[in-house]
């Protein structure tokens, strides 16, 4: 049985009341000012800032600690042009399809297209995959728990250190994403969950009109 290691909490800081109030209500602001962006300029990103966007993501709580992701960043303009091109030949079959008509239209308020340039024109992409399984260092098959959640939750806080950096982002899912696992050389046990673009918007970038649901349509407290 392996030996049960544990350290005190020493990084744990505590507030007065007042300056959690503060602290909440100063980032809830900063989040309301995040948007999912699909005009993006081709002005350059440092490569450090990107870095640390993804040492914070990798900060997430996961599943017996498995941290069952890969995210693999893509700035060469071929590798980009591949993609692009991979992608929109499943967007085009995608929205041709007559059992996926209802699903289109209610995209259509977002200004969703089959044309991808924004993953050509972005400075950056990040190809999130889930790992489903994993081997120990003797080649025994470990597989792995709450993948699905623990790559979301991961994806949450990359996306919130993108916007809290300066940065833009656009989550980007085609309905068929194994193409990424040839183009990136990504193995089996990996599969597709995310392509996150990122950079800066463009000067003329536009958004959809769009109202975020209240506290009291998405939290119900229960209160003894």
């Amino acid at each position: 049985m392996t030996e049960k290691k544990f350290l005190p909490l020493t990084d744990y800081r505590k507030f007065p009341e007042s300056e959690m109030k503060k602290r909440a209500s100063e980032f809830y602001a900063e989040m309301m000012g995040r948007r999912t962006v699909r005009d993006f300029s081709d002005h350059p990103v440092d490569r450090s800032i990107i870095e640390n966007c993804l040492r914070a993501a990798s900060t997430a709580p996961s599943g017996a600690n498995q941290q069952p992701w890969s995210f693999i960043v893509v700035s060469d303009p071929a590798v980009k042009r591949q993609i692009r091109e991979a992608a929109e030949k499943i967007e085009k079959e995608f929205y041709s399809k007559e059992a996926t008509k209802k699903w289109v239209n209610n995209l259509e308020h977002l200004g969703t297209v089959p044309s991808k340039p924004f993953l050509e024109t972005a400075p950056w992409l990040i190809a999130i995959f889930s790992q489903l399984y994993s081997y120990s260092e003797d080649g025994e098959k470990k597989k792995h728990y709450y993948v699905s959640e623990s790559v979301g939750i991961a994806t949450g806080m990359l996306i919130t250190a993108l916007h809290h950096a300066g940065l833009v982002s656009l989550t980007y899912t085609p309905s068929n994403m194994r193409f990424l696992n040839k183009i990136l050389s990504r193995p089996s046990n990996e599969k597709p969950f995310m392509i996150l673009v990122v950079g800066y918007p463009s000067e003329d970038a536009i958004v959809p009109a769009i109202q975020k649901k209240s506290l009291e349509d998405i939290a119900e407290f229960i209160i003894g």
